[in-house]
């Protein structure tokens, strides 16, 4: 586990845990993830025809996520990397960067209010919950830690949103629907699918648009500069990613993989609805699998496999029962922590 105990070693953690949803925890993975989706924004915002799907579903708010999630990001670790240095364990302190803190001004819009609200919200609900169980339940029963991340992130986000909506004065902003929010995920993509795009090359586009879904961006510039940072980080040191596990290449194919699997099978879900949650499997099961297992063939295979045919359409049906006043990702962290663990358990049973 990386030490904390000089700045930038502080900085380099907070840095790598921008990429941490995706299991790589690199600096490089980050800041090609950032400068990604940084040009994916400009570009947009001259309407250039190569710029890719519109980021952050073409909500505008882009900026306005970037800032809640960073300010999240910093106040998560202010508050909880003390238990990272007195443990001398890993914490999941990058929970805050891909959860509540961006969804809160997908929910309620752009402002300083909504973004702050949302980062301290994240830090202090959100972080606290994934330590938890991650302490007391995934430690002692020797879990993936990615049940507790993502199940963190699920309560934690039901809860700050249920105060939102008792309490609206904590948050002075518009609540939007989660109905009206897939709406305008659904309209973006269906100026997409105008362009007859629905093809091979839409599903390129969109595999690499999925490595930076979790971070809602949702763009190919930014999943292109994601791995892209990825390479550079294999190849100045492969160790320094992954959490030095040495199975960095095994992870990404396995990525590849699911997520090849899942844009395609799912494609006509994409077509229908607007929006899939494909993104899943890259997130979660396939990775998870190959560092459980050791990055086995077995554990690539159906990693990716299960992941792609299971996640997505759970995830759809879990959001879809929430409440209105609840943003749909939650059906998708929880849907994380479903599969991931029934596919461990199918890959155990097989190996």
């Amino acid at each position: 586990m990386q030490a904390l105990n000089t700045p930038l070693q502080w900085l380099r953690w907070v840095l790598g845990d921008i990429s941490e949803a995706q299991f790589y925890k690199s600096e490089f993975a980050s800041l090609g993830l950032l400068l990604g989706a940084t040009f994916a924004y400009f570009v947009g915002l001259k309407k250039k025809p190569w710029q890719g799907f519109e980021i952050s579903y073409g909500s505008g708010l882009f900026p306005w996520i970037l800032l809640s999630s960073g300010l999240g990001l910093l106040l998560s670790n202010i508050f909880w990397d003390w238990l990272v240095i007195y443990s001398g364990n890993w914490q999941p302190t990058f929970v805050a960067f891909v959860s509540l803190p961006a969804a809160t001004v997908l929910m309620f819009g752009r402002g300083i209010r909504v973004a702050l609200t949302g980062a301290i919200a994240g830090a202090i609900l959100v972080t606290p919950c994934s330590i938890f169980i991650i302490n007391y339940v995934c430690r002692p029963l020797e879990l993936p830690y990615i049940i507790g991340n993502v199940l963190g992130m699920a309560f934690g986000s039901l809860l700050a949103f249920f105060l939102f909506y008792k309490f609206p004065c904590l948050i002075n902003g518009q609540l939007k629907s989660s109905t009206s929010i897939e709406k305008e995920i659904e309209e973006e993509v269906t100026i997409v699918s105008e362009t007859k795009v629905f093809g091979p090359k839409w599903v390129v586009r969109r595999m690499f648009s999925d490595f930076s879904e979790s971070q809602f961006f949702a763009n190919e510039w930014a999943g292109l500069g994601f791995l892209t940072g990825v390479l550079l980080a294999i190849y100045l040191n492969p160790l320094g990613i992954a959490y030095g596990s040495g199975l960095i290449t095994k992870i990404v194919i396995a990525q590849m993989l699911s997520s090849a699997i899942a844009v395609v099978l799912w494609q006509k879900q994409w077509q229908k609805y607007g929006w899939y949650p494909t993104y899943i499997p890259i997130s979660s099961v396939a990775p998870v699998a190959v560092l459980v297992f050791g990055g086995s063939f077995i554990s690539i295979l159906f990693g990716a496999l299960l992941g792609a045919i299971i996640a997505p359409p759970l995830a759809a049906y879990i959001s879809k029962k929430l409440a209105t006043y609840q943003h749909p990702y939650i059906g998708n962290v929880v849907s994380m922590a479903v599969t991931s663990l029934l596919t461990i358990g199918v890959i155990h049973l097989i190996s």
